[in-house]
């Protein structure tokens, strides 16, 4: 069975997929070895840890380059991060055919253009749906029919009312869905009641993205399992976890506690690190 449809089986079954972001193959070798069934990345994640300033300056080659190492380095299913397929319908042609062949089991596509400004803006409509249903095509000419599409909108925060962008929000979703994708992805989402609006109207299974500086306080994984929702990324909380940690140390190190990072159990064990690259 390959990772297409691996994953494609567990988003069919009654559990909510929980899926950590890896921002490189050390990263992903842990949330493996942690029992996670899969394995998420993040342009947001790679940009940090290339020391970019904005996720827009990871470009396609090394985006697929670094997904095509994580795949590489666990069993589990990996989803891609395609950004907002690197371009028009005809580019995400060569997108997806690049993360298939990288060997990835499916990916995120977005209606938010990455501008590098801050600024927020969205495609229309129609044209993410031709996005989505080129994705698909391209998945299917490539032999890998179940190859994971989770169509992402970022149309909540497209106004100030959040009620109307929720409104905006579900509909693309149900317009992205029938259009070939597998999962509706809405960002932005920050209150349970939201959550709950979008996994009654939604026509399908509903992606959350949670830990999030927006919603880290009022959302947790059981209330999202607990509404429905099919799958639950975390984008930044390792990446986000992993420069706490390092800067910690780096605070130990200036201040000679070398002795308390091993008493407070602060270093990863030689130990452990063997079992994870099965040394």
């Amino acid at each position: 069975m390959n990772k297409s449809k691996r994953l494609k089986k567990i988003l069919n079954s009654k559990e909510t997929l929980v899926m950590p972001d890896a921002y490189d193959s050390i990263s992903a070798k842990l949330i493996e070895k942690a029992g996670f069934k899969a394995v998420q990345c993040s342009g947001y994640s790679f940009s940090i840890a290339a020391g970019y300033k904005k996720e827009s300056d990871v470009s396609l080659d090394e985006n697929v380059e670094w997904t095509g190492r994580i795949a590489q380095s666990v069993d589990i299913p990996v989803m891609a991060d395609a950004e907002d397929g690197y371009g028009g319908p005809e580019e995400v042609i060569d997108t997806v055919e690049r993360f298939v062949e990288a060997g990835v089991a499916g990916l995120n596509i977005e209606d938010q253009i990455l501008n590098g400004n801050g600024k927020l803006s969205i495609v229309d409509a129609d044209l993410m749906a031709q996005k989505i249903m080129v994705a698909r095509e391209t998945a299917e000419v490539e032999d890998n029919a179940d190859f994971i599409i989770n169509g992402r909108t970022d149309a909540l925060r497209s106004t100030k009312d959040r009620n109307e962008g929720l409104e905006i929000a579900i509909d693309r979703a149900n317009q992205y869905l029938e259009s070939g994708a597998d999962l509706a992805f809405i960002t932005y989402i920050e209150t349970l009641d939201e959550v709950k609006k979008a996994v009654k109207e939604v026509k399908g299974p509903v992606s959350i993205a949670v830990g999030m500086p927006y919603n880290i306080m009022n959302l947790s994984i059981a209330d999202l399992r607990k509404c429905g929702v099919k799958r639950v990324s975390l984008p930044t909380l390792l990446i986000y976890s992993s420069l706490h940690a390092i800067n910690n140390s780096l605070e130990h190190i200036r201040e000679d506690n070398l002795s308390e990072m091993l008493e407070n159990k602060l270093l990863y064990s030689l130990e452990d690190l063997k079992s994870l690259l099965n040394m």
